[in-house]
């Protein structure tokens, strides 16, 4: 649910299958959609007061690129980087925060989590695999 990248190694570290772990993959990224799309705009609050309790710079490098992603493609383009850059929870948030419709950000998170959950299991695999011929 945290960390997407996560999913597809523990999967294989359980001796899952590609199809199993490829569920569970997505299944952990929409499971921190649904939370952080109902909460999120309370938890950025809570964030917010958070970085003024501890004088943290509100516009740092990463949220520059996050708001110029935004401009410029919207709900698609923080979905779209939403697993490999962000973690779920981040850009469910950051979706929720620029008024994205919850609807929406489910729809575009499903998306990009079956996109990058068949990637990236792919790749674990494949790798596992690779790496059992050497070893």
């Amino acid at each position: 649910m945290v960390k997407f990248f996560g999913g597809p190694v523990a999967g294989s570290s359980l001796g899952l299958s590609y199809f199993e772990t490829f569920l569970f993959t997505v299944a952990g990224m929409m499971t921190s959609v649904v939370i952080f799309s109902i909460i999120g705009r309370a938890f950025s609050e809570w964030m917010a007061k958070r970085r003024r309790e501890k004088k943290e710079p509100v516009f740092t490098r990463k949220n520059r690129r996050i708001v110029q992603v935004w401009q410029r493609f919207g709900i698609i383009g923080i979905a779209f980087l939403t697993p490999i850059f962000l973690t779920p929870i981040l850009g469910t948030v950051v979706a929720a925060l620029f008024g994205a419709p919850r609807k929406l950000i489910f729809v575009h998170m499903l998306w990009s989590a079956v996109l990058w959950g068949a990637a990236q299991t792919l790749l674990v695999y494949e790798f596992k695999q690779l790496a059992a011929t050497f070893l």
